[in-house]
């Protein structure tokens, strides 16, 4: 049985039979005075285990809601038991409550220090015991029920995202673009989302965009402003134009209707056959233009003009340039190089990433080593922010 049934099973009984109850103790005399004191309450289930030996074997056979242990036992001392039983998978989350007869502050400290949740000197009261036991049982019932809740949201969050990647374009390798990226969320889902397509006959647009924030919320936005842009639908737009189309989003985008987000955007428009490129840019890092010829220069493609949503009727800037030669575009969000530098814990400067992006070969992929560096900097295979880049090839 795999581990997540396991889980399934343990939660599945726990709802059926509430408190289930084993006691570990050598003495027949104990066990039998505790099972007398819990047989009034009918929603509590009673185990007896004698042998420290098979008391992890026992607990997980029955999956108790709580375990009461004795302290002195033969075979075993009652402290390796409590440290067995976190050191368990299957049994390091149930509450334990070590029994003992004497009220040590040394034995006590050690045993909470190994993982215990209770120290009781018994036998205690009948009425405190119960009390205990429905306490600690609680506390479980509802981690276990609260695992449960967070496994069906990230399975939901998981079909979310494999519906945002969806709805990305397919890397294309059909001249006049040859387009290809790599898309890493920092979290479930993203606030990232880019694409590229024909506009007319002889334009196509590039974009990439960055929403604020991570989650359900940036994610839904950043779909929203992506359908946008794919289906044309901004009320008196030229979509050739990037100036109006970045205006138009901002008119349409406020964040007071978009529960306070906001969001960068680089929008391009390319027309290959007069090798001449529109953009604008909103709030958002430059795009890079590395050419092919290792001596000529990288441009940086950039408009100075504001995020898209924090005020309305703004008016946004355009450039348009000739694509001097052979060479490839890069259009990307700020968590490619946003990332910190062991040497020095500072963030990688955008002129350093540019440096570095235009010292790569173009024998091999650009992207990719700018993904192993960006996690070799944080030392981890998780960025603090979502990567998204976008290489278009402009022969």
């Amino acid at each position: 049985m795999s581990e997540q049934n396991e889980r399934e099973d343990r939660t599945g009984a726990i709802r059926h039979h509430d408190i289930t109850v084993l006691l570990i103790d050598d003495q027949a005399m104990i066990g039998e005075a505790v099972r007398r004191m819990l047989a009034p309450e009918s929603d509590i289930r009673f185990h007896f285990c004698q042998d420290p030996l098979q008391a992890i074997k026992v607990a997980e056979d029955i999956n108790p809601t709580v375990i009461l242990q004795d302290l002195v036992m033969p075979g075993m001392d009652g402290l390796t038991l409590v440290r067995f039983f976190r050191a368990n998978a299957k049994t390091r989350d149930i509450p334990l409550i070590v029994l003992s007869s004497k009220e040590e502050p040394k034995i006590k400290a050690e045993a909470f220090s190994l993982g215990a949740n209770d120290y009781l000197v018994k036998l205690p009261d009948r009425v405190e015991l119960i009390a205990r036991i429905r306490y600690h049982s609680r506390g479980y019932i509802g981690l276990l029920q609260r695992n449960e809740a967070m496994k069906h949201l990230y399975a939901e969050l998981s079909e979310a995202a494999q519906y945002v990647r969806s709805l990305l374009p397919p890397p294309s390798t059909v001249p006049p673009i040859i387009a290809d990226w790599r898309f890493v969320t920092s979290t479930s889902l993203g606030g990232d989302s880019f694409g590229y397509h024909k506009l007319g006959d002889d334009c196509y647009a590039i974009y990439l965009l960055d929403v604020c924030g991570h989650g359900v919320g940036a994610a839904l936005l950043s779909v929203s402003v992506m359908n946008v842009l794919r289906s044309q639908t901004l009320p008196n737009t030229d979509f050739t134009q990037p100036g109006q189309v970045l205006g138009a989003l901002n008119d349409n985008f406020q964040m007071e209707k978009q529960n306070e987000m906001f969001f960068t955007i680089w929008y391009g428009v390319y027309h290959p056959a007069e090798r001449r490129l529109a953009f604008a840019s909103g709030g958002h890092p430059p795009a890079l233009f590395i050419p092919d010829d290792p001596s000529a220069k990288t441009l940086h493609l950039e408009t100075p003009s504001p995020i898209i949503g924090a005020m309305p009727d703004l008016q946004y800037s355009q450039k348009t340039i000739q694509i001097p030669g052979p060479g490839r575009l890069y259009v990307f969000s700020d968590g490619v190089y946003e990332v910190t530098r062991p040497e020095d814990g500072q963030i990688w400067p955008l002129e350093d990433f540019a440096d570095f992006m235009s010292s790569l070969p173009i024998t091999e992929s650009r992207m990719d080593r700018l993904l192993q560096q960006a996690k070799a900097y944080e030392g981890t295979e998780i960025l603090p922010d979502d990567f998204s880049i976008v290489e278009i090839q402009m022969p």
